[in-house]
Parts: C-alpha cells; sequence; structure tokens
C-alpha cells in the first residue's frame, strides 16, 4: 500500500543517480556533485512542480554515508543499500553477465561459468531490485507513472507491480538487446526471471527497433508466444542535445584545449595542417578501442602516404577498473598505441595522440578540430558520441561508424560503414574518409546533424513518460 508520504506523480529509477557525495576526511563534511544526462535533462523539462522523484543508489561509502546523516537534495531518494549486496548485484551481475550477454562479449570457450557463486550473486540482484521496488511502491502516488531504467533493474516492474498494480510503469533498455540464440546463455531460469521482469511493466521501451526485436523474439523463444502481448513495446532514440553542446563547446576552456591539441598534433612535412581522426570511448570492452587502433596501424602500414599527415586523437577513459578484465584491457589499450607510436613516430610526429585521463572540455575540443570520427563499437546500444562529433565539428568530419551501434538506424545513410570486426576493412574506411573532399565533407555533416538532433533529451524522456501514461 502507499504509505501517506506517497505524494510523487512522476518517478524515475535508476542504479545512478543524478547527485554524488564527497566526504572530506578532514573536516568530516560532504560535498554534494550533480550530474548530467539525459535524465537529468528530461526530469528539468517537467519543471519543479511535477511532483517528480528520483530514486537511485548509493555508490559508495561517501553516498552511503549521506544516506545515514539524513543529507540528500530535493527530488531524490538515494538507497543505502547494503554494500556487498550492491557490488554482487552490479560487479556481478549487471556488469558481468547481463552486459556481457547484451553486447555479445563472451569468450565462449571459457565463459560464462553460471555456478553456486553466480546464484549467490543473483540472489543479491534480487534484494537489490526489491530495495528499489519497496522504495517506488512506497514513494508513489496512485496511478503515478514510473520510469525504470536499464539492465540493473530488470526485476523491478514486476516486482513493483504486484506491490502496487496502480501504478503505470514503464521501463527503458539503453544498452542492446541480445538475440535470442546469446540471449539463451543465461539459465533458462535466469532469462525467463528477466523477461518476465521487464513484462511487469505496461511498456517496455528501447534505443532502436532492431533491439525492441530482439526483446520480442526472446520473448517467444523462453517464454513462449504471446506472453509478451499485454505489454507495449516502444522505441525512443535518443538524440544529442545540440543547444547545450554548441554553447559548452566553445566556451574558453574548450578553445585553451584545442590549443594545446593542435600543439601535439603538429602540422604535416610540407607545413600544411595533419588531419586527425579522433575517438572519445570509455576503456568498455565493446567499445572496440584495440581494433581500431589496429586498423589505424594496417592504415600507415598499408597507405605510406598517410605518415606524418595524420594523427590518431585516441581518448581512452578508464572504466571500471575494480574488474580485472577491464585493466587487462586498458593495458592492451596503451600497449598497442605506444607499439604504434614506436614503429612509425619520428621526431616531429607522434601517430597517435592518446589521453586516459577524463576531461570534457578536451573532448569537445576533439570533436571541434576531427577530420574523421572513428566510431567502431563491437556493439552498443545507441553511441551518443556518434552524434556529438557532427554538431560540434568546426569544418565539418566524417563519421566511420560501425553497423553494430544503435546509432547507425539513424546515421548509417551518411556515415561509412564498417564490420567492427573487419581490421583491414577499417583500414580501408579510414582511407576513404581522409580522403573525401571538403565540400562533401561539410554536406554529409549537415545532415549528420540535423538526424543527431532529432529527439533531443529532454524530449526523448517526455515522449517515454507520455507513452507510459497512455499504455497504463
Amino acid at each position: 500500500m502507499a504509505s501517506t508520504r506517497a505524494t510523487h506523480d512522476i518517478l524515475v529509477a535508476s542504479n545512478r543517480g543524478p547527485v554524488s557525495y564527497t566526504l572530506d576526511s578532514t573536516t568530516g563534511e560532504l560535498t554534494a556533485k550533480r550530474g548530467g544526462g539525459g535524465l537529468v535533462s528530461g526530469l528539468s523539462a517537467i519543471g519543479p512542480d511535477a511532483g517528480a522523484l528520483w530514486v537511485c543508489s548509493a555508490l559508495n561509502d561517501d553516498d552511503r554515508e549521506a544516506v545515514r546523516r539524513g543529507v540528500g537534495e530535493q527530488g531524490v531518494r538515494m538507497l543505502d543499500i547494503d554494500a556487498e549486496t550492491h557490488a554482487a548485484a552490479y560487479n556481478g551481475i549487471a556488469n558481468s553477465a547481463l552486459w556481457f550477454v547484451h553486447h555479445m562479449l563472451y569468450q565462449t570457450p571459457l565463459e560464462p561459468v553460471f555456478d553456486a557463486e553466480f546464484r549467490r550473486q543473483w540472489a543479491a540482484y534480487e534484494t537489490y531490485n526489491r530495495a528499489f521496488a519497496e522504495a517506488l511502491a512506497e514513494e508513489a502516488a496512485e496511478g503515478a507513472a514510473v520510469l525504470v531504467q536499464d539492465y540493473h533493474l530488470t526485476l523491478v516492474p514486476r516486482m513493483l507491480r504486484e506491490l502496487r498494480p496502480d501504478l503505470r510503469i514503464g521501463h527503458f533498455s539503453h544498452t542492446p538487446w541480445a538475440p535470442p540464440d546469446y540471449f539463451r546463455l543465461l539459465p533458462d531460469d535466469i532469462a525467463a526471471q528477466v523477461l518476465d521482469g521487464i513484462l511487469g511493466a505496461d511498456r517496455a521501451a528501447f534505443l532502436t527497433q532492431r533491439w525492441a526485436d530482439a526483446f520480442t523474439e526472446c520473448c517467444q523463444a523462453v517464454l513462449g508466444p504471446g506472453v509478451a502481448a499485454e505489454t507495449r513495446i516502444g522505441v525512443h532514440g535518443l538524440g544529442a542535445d545540440a543547444d547545450f553542446l554548441r554553447e559548452r563547446s566553445h566556451r574558453p576552456d574548450v578553445d585553451e584545449r584545442m590549443a594545446a591539441l593542435r600543439e601535439q598534433i603538429g602540422v604535416a612535412p610540407d607545413g600544411g595542417a595533419r588531419k586527425t581522426i579522433v575517438r572519445v570511448d570509455r576503456t568498455e570492452l565493446s567499445k572496440n578501442i584495440v581494433r581500431g587502433l589496429l586498423a589505424y596501424r594496417e592504415l600507415l602500414e598499408d597507405r605510406p602516404e598517410w605518415r606524418e599527415r595524420v594523427v590518431h586523437v585516441a581518448f581512452a577513459y578508464p572504466s571500471r577498473q575494480d574488474l580485472a578484465v577491464y585493466r587487462d584491457y586498458t593495458a592492451e589499450v596503451q600497449r598497442v598505441a605506444d607499439e604504434i607510436n614506436s614503429r612509425y613516430g619520428t621526431a616531429g610526429w607522434t601517430p597517435v595522440v592518446l589521453h586516459v585521463k577524463d576531461d570534457f572540455a578536451r573532448s569537445l575540443a576533439a570533436y571541434r578540430l576531427a577530420d574523421v570520427a572513428l566510431v567502431n563499437p563491437i556493439r552498443d546500444g545507441m553511441n551518443l558520441v556518434a552524434k556529438e562529433v557532427p554538431v560540434v565539428s568546426d569544418d565539418g568530419c566524417v563519421l566511420v561508424l560501425s553497423r553494430e551501434a544503435g546509432a547507425y538506424e539513424e546515421l548509417g545513410e551518411d556515415a561509412i560503414t564498417v564490420n567492427p570486426y573487419d581490421v583491414s576493412g577499417t583500414a580501408v574506411a579510414l582511407h576513404e574518409a581522409l580522403s573525401v573532399p571538403v565540400g562533401e565533407r561539410a554536406e554529409r555533416t549537415k545532415r549528420l546533424a540535423v538526424a543527431a538532433t532529432a529527439l533531443p533529451p529532454a524530449q526523448w524522456f517526455l515522449d517515454q513518460l507520455h507513452a507510459v501514461r497512455s499504455a497504463g
């Protein structure tokens, strides 16, 4: 039953919330930092009087301390879930099982191994999801709309439906959805539980039609025909926030980063400007950074005319470094970049300019400088970098885009498309992209920018909200 505090008409649930805390070990003072992103933009679009609440998890000890002290932000409820339970649910299940399945990342001769330890972690995932469902049930007003986000919270819709059948519940998947044959790597009962959990929602939504279709196919294969009929399926292709990006990319700190990057890039032997191939990614296994570097190496080997005339500006920001496989991957990115620089570099030319420290202003500077943007994920729900670069680019850029990125559905027509596993094919695509005439490049960029901004974050969120209210 709803409690007397249940006054919220719109609720969002996600693992990561809009705020995080830092505890000063000397003074004991807690400092709050607000984050950004599509959900933040969306909630701001509905206004402060809409009765909205964001339910999220404390992600670290400082967040938990804030919850225990009663420190909080208006419109946010942070859950103090036991640290061991959160780690097992987040790292053990969400990031090491569900993420790997949907991005098809397993080396199947050796993994996955669904053993007793996996079952222990799954029990923690259930506990974690139940904490969210109970908090949402407590906070939601009668008939409220609840938007549950992503693979961390697949069980919440069904749990919440059982607690509060009056609510209008939506679930949105920000990742790809695996095809049935790969999804069924999961133990049969777990696969069924994940699907049934999402089907507790009035509406399940995805970033592309391809991922929506895969979900429906998995329901038919695992649960049987017709089981998903009561849940509406929707598609909302999140776009770039053009106004924010264009304003933010012309602030003084970005100009400073551009000057520093230009100095690192240098000039060609004839005194002309060097071309730039830019990528900006986290060192997430699905982003395919290593194969991108190998393709660039093959370009330099097979097309020596590009030596000293092009620089690969690669930003690979460390991600999930608490998992060994991610630490190893980050190290391999650095190793391949160093090998390319050692083999081909000269006194006046560093072929790969690699940065591993996250710096948003520097990323925007690279966007503005890019002649070519390389976005070659193995598999990606959308990939906003592919959409952001054309919006910010100063002189136009050519997008080299993996056909396995969700953004391909909207941008593929004006991009040079690659098979992300085909290193030689990607090297050829890089040569083609570098060779596109300036006029054609500018025209491509204009069309890409229009497509990339068709559904900005605020509208993306509002469309979901209206669709869930209609479906309930």
